[in-house]
């Protein structure tokens, strides 16, 4: 069997035994103010805050969130280590770092990776409707880069997180279910 399910230049086609057990494990963002972006990831995004850690000698603190639902979230360690191994070991989740103080200073920002000079683009997250996901997001004020029928690319969105981040909304058969048409 091949180990890629595409071609593209650049790719590496012999297997890498050395990263047997590796796994994408998490994105970071860096948030001016925690509250504002836990609100936005856990009531308007419906994510589970899993683990938080503090640095105090450092300043900061990381937040690990991620979607468990019911079934998976009986399985997360109540304990503060295990929980840790736990939240280091699955996979997709999203890291909020906090630096203290920036919510305190109302100049700052951060860059959100498309302004210019672009880099970091975006974070997906896969709904089941893109569409009633976007008049829930409209409902509740939340920003948007583009709604799910503007421009070229019909049927998905793009959101702003309270920084700035953009998020994008898209339904995981949505171009299987345009092929359709």
């Amino acid at each position: 069997m091949p180990k890629h399910f595409e071609q593209a230049p650049g790719l590496h086609h012999e297997p890498v035994p050395e990263t047997e057990g590796f796994v994408f494990n998490q994105t970071m963002l860096r948030v001016k103010d925690p509250q504002k972006s836990l609100d936005f990831y856990s009531r308007v995004l419906g994510m589970r805050l899993v683990r938080k850690l503090d640095f105090p000698e450092m300043k900061f603190t990381l937040y690990f969130l991620g979607y468990l639902d019911e079934r998976q979230a009986s399985t997360v360690p109540t304990d503060d280590a295990y929980r840790t191994t736990y939240t280091f070991g699955r996979e997709a989740m999203l890291e909020l770092t906090h630096n203290w103080g920036t919510e305190n200073d109302d100049d700052f920002a951060y860059h959100n990776g498309n302004d210019q000079p672009q880099g970091f683009g975006h974070i997906g997250i896969a709904v089941p409707d893109v569409y009633s996901a976007c008049d829930r997001f409209e409902a509740l004020h939340v920003d948007f880069v583009k709604k799910p029928d503007d421009g070229q690319m019909k049927g998905l969105a793009f959101i702003k997180d309270p920084d700035g981040y953009w998020i994008e909304i898209l339904q995981p058969d949505m171009l299987e279910y345009q092929r359709k048409d």
